[in-house]
């Protein structure tokens, strides 16, 4: 490869060098030491090199090979999928309250512990949870949380920032339990009337962390109020982006149901409307037809009696009787 001498492009390049040393070196003066030598926490980069590469999976590339292929019956591997995230969030639960949450720790203030014993280290687990649902909130919720996490695991592991994991591992809990029932088949339908109520439990932990967080703004803590900014903003973020969810989902299914409702309704009353007016045309037809057949028929047996002759039908009938009074004679 040819040497690059533009001293543009050589002065640019030294100023990113750095950058990138001096975020190095940064990350190992302030960062965890424990986690220094882990997979992926020696430099963001890796991590957000992840999360672009999830968000182009999801978004370009995977809908592009699926543009014209028939979609992959994939039941029984969701089934497998999301029975293992119930009891691997059930798993994170629990560690989540040994590690401290069951009585130790503290709600009003919980410094980061930076030992070595087994109850410091069971967070670490617990912070490095991901997700792969797609849709447009899980795909910003997913394409952020990652690197959120990293930031957390590197330099606040363990302590107040992990109440949000207490709080997120149970609410996955009944989450991936409503996807199983969901991936078993339209036979469970009935048992998931429940599915509203999810999202509303989600929002409500969204608020129980904003609350948990900026409680530290006002009390004196011994936990980096930079975090306490990143965790309760990403709550505010995730409720209202919960609650666009929210209201796209159920409000405006309510809203159409209620006017698909009306519409029946008017519907069945124009019909009815129909019928009655019918069947009151049907009324007036027969009343014409019997009154002008029984005006007309009263009539001409009037003007027979006037002029002193029957018709020949009532002549029929009474030339035996006539006859018979002859014969008498």
């Amino acid at each position: 490869l040819p040497a690059v001498t533009n001293p543009h492009i050589l002065t640019e390049m030294a100023l990113i060098m750095k950058y990138i040393d001096s975020m190095h070196h940064y990350m190992d003066k302030y960062g965890d030491p424990r986690t220094k030598e882990w997979p992926l926490m020696s430099s963001p980069l890796p991590t957000l090199a992840l999360c672009l590469g999830y968000v182009y999976l999801v978004k370009v590339l995977g809908p592009r090979l699926m543009e014209n292929r028939k979609p992959f019956q994939l039941k029984n591997t969701l089934i497998v999928y999301n029975f293992v995230q119930v009891v691997f969030s059930a798993w994170l639960f629990y560690e989540c309250l040994m590690g401290g949450w069951w009585g130790e720790y503290s709600f009003r203030c919980q410094p980061v512990d930076h030992g070595t014993t087994g109850r410091a280290m069971r967070f670490f687990f617990v912070m490095r949870k991901k997700s792969s649902q797609v849709s447009t909130l899980h795909v910003i919720h997913h394409g952020c949380m990652p690197m959120s996490v990293w930031f957390g695991v590197k330099f606040t592991p363990g302590g107040h920032s992990t109440f949000f994991g207490l709080l997120n591992t149970f609410v996955h809990i009944v989450m991936y339990t409503y996807y199983l029932f969901t991936a078993l088949g339209p036979q469970f339908q009935k048992y998931l009337w429940w599915k509203k109520y999810l999202t509303a439990l989600q929002m409500v932990q969204f608020v129980l962390i904003m609350v948990h967080a900026f409680q530290l703004l006002f009390i004196d803590c011994n936990y980096p109020k930079a975090f306490v900014w990143w965790i309760g903003m990403h709550a505010v973020m995730f409720f209202f982006l919960f609650n666009e969810f929210y209201q796209n989902t159920y409000k405006v299914q309510k809203q159409k149901r209620a006017a698909a409702a009306k519409k029946r309704e008017a519907e069945a009353l124009l019909l009815q409307q129909q019928q009655q007016q019918q069947q009151q045309n049907g009324h007036v037809a027969n009343g014409s037809a019997n009154g002008t057949l029984s005006n007309g028929t009263g009539n001409k047996a009037a003007d027979y009696y006037v002029r002193g002759d029957l018709p020949a039908e009532m002549e029929l009938t009474q030339r035996p009787a006539t006859n018979t009074h002859t014969a008498a004679q």
